[in-house]
């Protein structure tokens, strides 16, 4: 294992002050500190730019994005909260925060599908309801089917993604199905999102360890995921010269599927799987990422009226479940005590629960009185900001 090495002695050194002091806040405190830090930013920077690619709507994916942040962490803690009431009380600690952030995280990849066709209103409310069902679910996922998922590729990415699309579908608007002048980037734009990709690039490993018990699980969940990412870069790059005109890039693909090893590896991510599974994962993420966003988003508009803006499908939802199936495969060989029957039961409960939530939230929010800006105004600042130009 790639933990002989000075980091595993501190670790382990870490372990025997704890068993020691019978004090693990005290030793683990700085740790947990910088990674919820860690999450913090890819919550409110990482998501926020790589949001900003659209020309005229910088604004309302920076702005709105920490509106619904910082209404859905708290949401969130009350949430969770009453699932684990001590003493008839919600008890706040660095780990339930962090735990805020994560379901804060559903609900901005949710809005990454709606981007641009939903008032501050409309996403309030699906932030209430989100939230919500995702509590119920976590809670059946983790309590009551015992599931790993310690990177919630199921429980965050795929229900998010999923839950973000029904809501799209719900909210279709035949007027924007030969796309908007306003759907598109420019120059700047895509720097900027470039911004948020690096972001969330460089903090993913935080994620994915967030919540691992501390040690050689969390380690393990950092390894896995720097593996895993680093590989999916190169098949994301690979991919996209080949799909592209010429060979050259495609600005779409970099700021998107290069993340997508980081999705697909969350439920392994505290497993044994080595540097060579990981890795695996990674590539094969960005892979199906790259490809969906070149071939599958143009057919869902188009066939099922599902128009998904920034393409979750494909950096969350299609990676999620890639990391649902290699989560089930990996209890199987016994690289994590479980049962892999348990595993697909939680994919599948993620995403039914997604699905038929996305759609009763999706018809709520298609009430005539939240305020949905008309489709001329679609991908526009100006509906809801002041705007110098």
């Amino acid at each position: 294992m790639l933990l002989h090495n000075p980091i595993w002695v501190l670790c382990e050194s870490f372990e025997q002050q704890k068993a020691k002091q019978h004090n693990e806040w005290n030793i683990y405190k700085p740790l947990i500190a910088l990674v919820f830090q860690d999450v913090h930013v890819m919550i409110f920077i990482g998501f926020g730019f790589l949001m900003t690619f659209l020309k005229r709507y910088g604004f309302s994916s920076v702005g709105l994005n920490l509106l619904l942040a910082a209404f859905a962490l708290q949401w969130g803690l009350i949430m969770q909260g009453l699932w684990h009431l001590e003493d008839g009380k919600i008890k706040v600690s660095i780990f339930k925060m962090i735990n805020a952030d994560f379901s804060t995280a559903t609900v901005l990849i949710s809005f990454g599908a709606v981007l641009g066709k939903t008032s501050p209103v409309q996403l309030l409310i699906m932030t209430i309801l989100e939230i919500t069902i995702f509590g119920i679910n976590e809670h059946l996922v983790a309590e009551i089917l015992g599931a790993n998922d310690v990177g919630a590729s199921m429980i965050i990415h795929a229900f998010g993604a999923y839950f973000g699309l029904a809501v799209a579908r719900m909210l279709y608007r035949p007027a924007l199905r030969n796309s908007h002048e306003n759907d598109g980037s420019v120059y700047h734009s895509d720097l900027f999102a470039m911004i948020g990709t690096v972001f969330l690039w460089m903090f993913w490993p935080s994620f994915n360890s967030a919540i691992a018990e501390s040690g050689t699980d969390q380690l393990m969940a950092v390894t896995n995921t720097y593996f895993s990412l680093a590989a999916c870069v190169l098949s994301a790059y690979a991919v996209s010269s080949l799909v592209e005109h010429k060979g050259k890039l495609d600005m779409v693909h970099i700021q998107n599927a290069t993340l997508a090893g980081g999705v697909a590896v969350g439920t392994c991510a505290d497993m044994d799987i080595g540097p060579f599974g990981a890795m695996i994962i990674g590539f094969v993420a960005g892979i199906i990422s790259t490809l969906g966003f070149k071939f599958l988003t143009p057919i869902l508009a188009s066939n099922l009226g599902i128009q998904d803006t920034c393409g979750v499908h494909n950096l969350h939802g299609m990676p999620g479940i890639l990391g649902g199936i290699a989560g089930i495969v990996a209890v199987a060989l016994g690289k994590k005590n479980g049962s892999a029957a348990m595993q697909g039961a939680a994919l599948a409960s993620s995403l039914g629960f997604a699905l038929v939530g996305g759609t009763i939230t999706g018809l709520i929010m298609k009430l005539p009185f939240w305020g949905q800006p008309p489709d001329q105004n679609c991908f526009d600042d100006s509906i809801y900001w002041e705007v110098i130009i």
